[in-house]
């Protein structure tokens, strides 16, 4: 049954003084699909190495201008430009945190703890655990849910072992200095401090979310470095990839030159691709 239809409907119940008959479910208008973890593996490959800048401009190549670019004030927690440690290339799982609407009376310790642990277990746990798998990236849509730290330094290292290359958030993350020690990548727009009990509930998890402005959805590929994030869609990915890696080494085959030029040596940003 369409919309129009559905309305029809429950408007006639209504006027007949009499309740309308159960509804199937509201249709969803955006499908999320499953992929199996080797065509991850694949799409990763394409993408390994690539900068968000490469990606940027292979995007532009593919008609995707200005689709995908991450608000910057989403920014990295901290850089390595040794190593490259903080960036990221994964595959999106998506996570909506939300604003609650209800709060914990005062209560002693022990009962606060009781309280604290049901909240986690039933109104704001961490459901999408399940589905992480190497070379994931988590992407949570948390923007307003205030002050919240709904990330840390131990379930930051627990996503760590389940195959996650990084988080990227629209909230906030506590413990920032051990995350830093810890050298997990993390993407945030702002700290916060607070638990999430008391503060924000789950309201989806691998459905399309926004994140800084930008429609993520589950199997995305996120790119990241301290450039910000750009988010290409799957369907794109290996055409983007393509383009993005030939933008690449064509920079590089440049600065080489510069290099020799000016006396420097080599470092990996500017060496060729081993085939």
């Amino acid at each position: 049954m369409d919309r129009f239809l559905l309305v029809c409907s429950l408007l006639a119940a209504m006027l007949a003084g009499r309740p309308a008959a159960a509804q199937a479910p509201a249709p969803t208008f955006l499908p999320t699909a499953v992929f199996p973890p080797e065509d991850d593996a694949r799409l990763l490959k394409a993408f390994d190495g690539l900068r968000v800048a490469d990606v940027s401009d292979g995007m532009d190549m593919a008609g995707l201008q200005d689709v995908g670019l991450v608000d910057p004030e989403i920014h990295t927690l901290w850089r390595d430009v040794e190593d490259f440690g903080h960036r990221i290339t994964g595959i999106a799982v998506t996570v909506r945190y939300v604003p609650t609407n209800r709060r914990a009376p005062r209560m002693a310790a022990d009962e606060f703890r009781r309280w604290e642990g049901e909240w986690y277990q039933k109104l704001s746990p961490e459901p999408f655990v399940g589905l992480l798998r190497p070379g994931s990236v988590i992407v949570i849509d948390a923007g307003e849910d205030n002050d919240t730290g709904s990330i840390g330094s131990n379930n930051i290292l627990a996503w760590k072992t389940r195959g996650a290359v990084g988080v990227v958030t629209s909230g906030g993350a506590r413990d920032t200095d051990e995350i830093v020690k810890q050298k997990v990548p993390l993407y945030l727009r702002r700290l916060g401090r607070g638990i999430r009990p008391g503060r924000n509930e789950v309201e989806s998890v691998n459905r399309p979310i926004t994140l800084g402005g930008v429609l993520v959805r589950p199997g995305d590929v996120v790119v990241a470095d301290g450039d910000g994030i750009v988010v290409v869609p799957r369907e794109q990915g290996e055409a983007v990839a393509g383009f993005a890696r030939t933008i690449l080494e064509a920079d590089k085959k440049g600065r080489r030159e510069l290099y020799r030029k000016l006396g420097m040596p080599e470092d990996r940003t500017v060496k060729p691709e081993q085939p």
